[in-house]
């Protein structure tokens, strides 16, 4: 045949004299033909350029894409720049891997257009990430009726879910800081709703927090301060827009300019933890001496920042990788039921200490 045709599995099956189903095969079923048939026409495809059936197709007939959707907030190159985001995907990947399976990410940052991109995604399952309890893409994965697993929030009925301890976790943070004698204690939060709000807090929104993991977290710290005898209305919470160390800083700029100033800041996140660390450098505030930071995850690189972060450790790879197995177990057609909750636990490192006196 004419090099210069376009190739397909049928040109390819007459130029060797074997069926379109024997080609067909030693691309889709390599087992069911001898290796040297296979190299041989692997090797006449080669020289014909021919790359292959079209993926597209294939997945048309197998009912499987080979992708499995991850929906994540705060847009796509959080994904990338957060330790922690990277860490969760390195583990689901690295679990998917064994089955061929990859990683097709999408954003959920609320608006009309996510929801639109999502309803047309081509996957074989889903994982949602840490999303508020009314995003609109949820929805759209939801109706799409495919395998789901969820990291962190939202709880949707019927969806596995591998979360941590979080309320346990923040308990840990904010008793350390009681035991050594702190009562003006302030919190940084993550985004409680995500419409990008900055500052201070009030009851109402704690209240209704969108972010189900903020809620647990803020009412395990209010609950423990309460027991202590600290008058919770009188805690100052700032709530981070993005969660980043550029925003934990300007939260904590504004913390540390109250008069009187904490002795202590409990930061939801490592993120913000280290914003706080910088923030008070550059105010000349010494971290332990006149102001104690715990932070939320164990993220690389806390253990060497000035000082290094006392915080609370969650196993940030190992939660992707559960997901990664349920969604393959959910591939096979078994039925999973939400794992128990991972357990965390307190570091103590050298960024929290006494209040000064």
């Amino acid at each position: 045949m004419a090099v210069s045709e376009r190739v397909t599995l049928l040109t390819l099956a007459r130029d060797l004299g074997v069926s379109r189903a024997t080609v067909s095969n030693a691309y889709n079923r390599p087992d069911q033909l001898s290796a040297d048939l296979r190299d041989r026409i692997l090797a006449r495809a080669d020289q014909l350029g021919f790359a292959g059936p079209d993926p597209r197709a294939r997945g048309l007939r197998s009912g499987r894409t080979g992708a499995v959707g991850v929906l994540i907030d705060q847009g796509l190159s959080y994904a990338f720049s957060d330790p922690t985001a990277v860490l969760y995907l390195d583990g689901l990947a690295s679990e998917l891997q064994s089955d061929g399976l990859g990683l097709l990410l999408h954003a959920g940052t609320g608006s009309k257009t996510d929801a639109e991109l999502v309803r047309a995604a081509a996957v074989d399952a889903w994982v949602i990430r840490s999303l508020p309890d009314d995003e609109p893409a949820v929805a759209a994965a939801l109706a799409q009726q495919r395998p789901m697993v969820v990291l962190d929030q939202p709880e949707l009925p019927g969806v596995p879910l591998v979360g941590i301890d979080d309320a346990d976790g923040a308990v840990a943070a904010t008793q350390l800081l009681l035991d050594l004698g702190h009562r003006d204690i302030a919190v940084l939060a993550m985004p409680l709703r995500p419409d990008g709000f900055q500052g201070l807090v009030d009851a109402v929104r704690e209240r209704y927090a969108t972010y189900s993991v903020m809620r647990t977290r803020l009412c395990a710290v209010e609950q423990t301060l309460s027991a202590a005898g600290v008058d919770w209305g009188a805690v100052p919470v700032v709530e981070c827009a993005v969660n980043d160390m550029d925003t934990g800083a300007l939260g904590a700029y504004e913390l540390l300019d109250r008069t009187p100033a904490p002795t202590a800041i409990i930061a939801l996140s490592d993120q913000l933890a280290l914003g706080a660390l910088r923030a008070a450098h550059e105010m000349g505030v010494c971290v332990p001496g006149a102001c104690s930071v715990v932070g939320f995850d164990d993220a690389p690189g806390v253990s060497t920042a000035l000082p290094p972060l006392t915080t609370v450790a969650q196993p940030l790879r190992e939660r992707g990788q559960v997901a990664g197995e349920i969604v393959r177990a959910l591939l096979r057609g078994e039925s999973v039921a939400t794992p128990p909750r991972l357990p965390v636990s307190l570091v103590v490192r050298d960024s929290t200490g006494p209040p000064p006196r």
